[in-house]
Formats: C-alpha cells, sequence, structure tokens
C-alpha cells in the first residue's frame, strides 16, 4: 500500500453517514473512493438515490464482495447498523484491510453491557479488545498505532470532549453529571420513522430513550477511565426540529472553587495543537449552527458560584465530528497524516 495515496470503500454508503463520508472523502488529497457498497442496492448508480453526488468517481453500488473490495481499497469504513459490522469486520481484518467502523459494534469493552443496551448479542470478544476506541483527542496516539479503529458515538464525542479534561483533573464531581442532549434529525438516520415524520418533528421539542440510550454506557466507560474509578450518569437526549447538529449541555459539582476562565485555561491546555477543538472565550457558549458542516467541536463554560456548580455547552455537527469527520480523523491519524486533511471547511453560515 502506498501511504502516500490510498483507496478506500464504504460500505453502507446509502445512510447519511455513508453519504457524508463520500462528501467528505471527495476533498481528501491522499484518498480516492474506488467503492460504495450496499447490500441493498448493488448495480444502481449512487445518484439515482442521491443527486447530489452526480460527479462521484465511481458509478455503480457494489454488492458486498470481500475479495472484490480487497482489490479495489486499501481502508474500508463500515457505514452499517449495530449487528452488522461485527460479522463484516473480520473478513475484511483477515483480508490485510484497513477498518473503521462508525457503528457501536466494538466500542463498549463488556459483551454483557453491549447486549444489555444495543439488545444484539456481542462481538468476538477478540476483536472487541483489538478495537481502538476513536475519540480522536484523547486517543488519538492509540490509534495512529492500530489497523481497527471503533468511531464513537456522536452524542457520546460531544459529550466526551465537553467533559473529559474536567474529569481528568478532577475538578467536577463524576458521581453528580448531568447531561442534557438535544440532537438534529439526521441522527436517526435515513430510514422510515414516525418520529422524525415531517408532521411529528416539525415545530414540536421531544425527549426520547429516557435513561435507554446506547449511548450512556459508552459516555461512562470513558469517564470512568478518567476518573479512575466507576462513574454513572443521567444521560437525556432530546430530538429538535432541524437537520444537523448536537447540543450537550452538562451540570456538575465542583470538587473546589473555580472561575469559568480557569476551565477555559485548563481546556485550552489539554486541547493545545488539537485544531478540531476550538474553546471559547469566558462569557461566550457556543451554537449547533457555528459548527455546521464541519468537524469541530466547540465548547463553552460557566460557573456558578452560588451553586457550586459549572455548567459545559458542547455542540458538534453529528454527521460530521459525530460520525464520518471523525472517522476520517482517524484514517489520517493511523495513516500518519496531517489529522486535518481533507477536513479543513469553514463552517456553512447563516
Amino acid at each position: 500500500m502506498n501511504s502516500s495515496h490510498i483507496r478506500a470503500a464504504i460500505v453502507g454508503s446509502t445512510g447519511y453517514g455513508g453519504v457524508e463520508l463520500i462528501r467528505l472523502l471527495q476533498s481528501h488529497p491522499k484518498v480516492t473512493v474506488t467503492s460504495v457498497i450496499s447490500s441493498s442496492a448493488s448495480g444502481t448508480p449512487i445518484a439515482e438515490g442521491f443527486p447530489h453526488l452526480t460527479e462521484i468517481r465511481t458509478d455503480l453500488l457494489d454488492g458486498i464482495d470481500v475479495d472484490l473490495i480487497r482489490s479495489k481499497a486499501d481502508v474500508v469504513f463500515l457505514a452499517t447498523p449495530h449487528g452488522v459490522s461485527m460479522k463484516l469486520a473480520p473478513e475484511f481484518l483477515d483480508a490485510g484491510l484497513k477498518v473503521i467502523d462508525l457503528s457501536g459494534d466494538f466500542r463498549l469493552k463488556s459483551g454483557e453491557v453491549y447486549k444489555q443496551w444495543y439488545k444484539h448479542e456481542p462481538a468476538d470478544p477478540a476483536l472487541v479488545e483489538r478495537a481502538v476506541y476513536g475519540l480522536a483527542e484523547v486517543y488519538g496516539d492509540q490509534v495512529a498505532k492500530t489497523d481497527f479503529v471503533s468511531n464513537p458515538g456522536c452524542f457520546t464525542t460531544t459529550t466526551l470532549l465537553g467533559l473529559y479534561p474536567a474529569v481528568k483533573a478532577g475538578w467536577i464531581d463524576p458521581d453528580s453529571i448531568i447531561i442534557d442532549a438535544k440532537s438534529g434529525v439526521s441522527g436517526a438516520g435515513r430510514g422510515l420513522n414516525l418520529s422524525s415524520h415531517y408532521s411529528e418533528i416539525n415545530e414540536n421539542f421531544k425527549a426520547y430513550k429516557i435513561n435507554k440510550h446506547q449511548h450512556t454506557p459508552e459516555i461512562e466507560q470513558v469517564l470512568s477511565e478518567a476518573a479512575d474509578k466507576p462513574v454513572i450518569t443521567t444521560f437525556t437526549t432530546h430530538l429538535v426540529p432541524m437537520t444537523r447538529g448536537i447540543m450537550c449541555t452538562m451540570y456538575a459539582k465542583l470538587t473546589e472553587q473555580r472561575t469559568s476562565a480557569e476551565f477555559v485555561e485548563l481546556y485550552r491546555q489539554f486541547y493545545e495543537g488539537r485544531k478540531f477543538v476550538r474553546i471559547r472565550p469566558d462569557g461566550r457558549w457556543p451554537a449547533t449552527k457555528e459548527v455546521f458542516g464541519t468537524n469541530y467541536c466547540d465548547i463553552g463554560f460557566s460557573v456558578d458560584d452560588r451553586t457550586g456548580r459549572v455548567t459545559f455547552i458542547s455542540v458538534t455537527d453529528n454527521l460530521v465530528k459525530g460520525a464520518a469527520g471523525q472517522a476520517i480523523q482517524n484514517l489520517n491519524l493511523l495513516m500518519n497524516w496531517d489529522e486535518t486533511l481533507g477536513l479543513q471547511f469553514t463552517p456553512v453560515y447563516p
């Protein structure tokens, strides 16, 4: 494999995550998309379902044929539903391909926890152990040494980037964390679903999967590692009538008196050199529109001296930093390229 330029296949290319991978990789200077794969639409042009991709360099959707894909690609992105990647990943790894999985199949280290939250039988424990959790700003050094990345969930990325430095530093009580998360409708995927029907979501705002969202154990797994003890959180998700974007508003008790300016400095130091995390100055907080269409995560803080709590505001585009963009960032890291390659977009505004 020529590390100066590689070929990529995308499995699950008719969902929003797969289509976003196609869009972003068209601008990557070192990657050529040579195969877009859909088990349900094999042999049809990708532009038939997505006319905005009329100029894509690969014309027809391929079926899932490991030998064919191996002859056409060096890396495979799995943008498949939960329960599917665990069957495909070992075949591609055995074929010598690098694999970046955007599903939840390899994120949780405990098979029992996976079964409880995802309602599927877990993947092979050896493969779960082999997969590197791809929260790029935290585990980037490990990503650079692997050939198998488990890409984090969208809510998880937004939450963890907002909380991890404070938990790691011991500045907040991890047992007090409450996460209030809001997502645009694209997070539900492209499949037909009553909850994402226009007349159901337009001019509406609702909570869902209360105390049952599958990203909960993923968040707790990483925060437990940061805190060096088990962490349990209250995590509530909401659907808002917009297409893209996640805002996580998070609350926690301070372990000692701190100022908002001190949090700004802590986070700027922690994420120094990581270009996709932008820390707002004291007294300013981010909005979802300010990261729209990009791989940025923007974070702001407010310490409340009256209550002894701190509020974190963290925003991402759920389809980019929350999915396809971070997957490409992880590809850059495992290829030892500049992690910003193909991802240097200015947010679409307004």
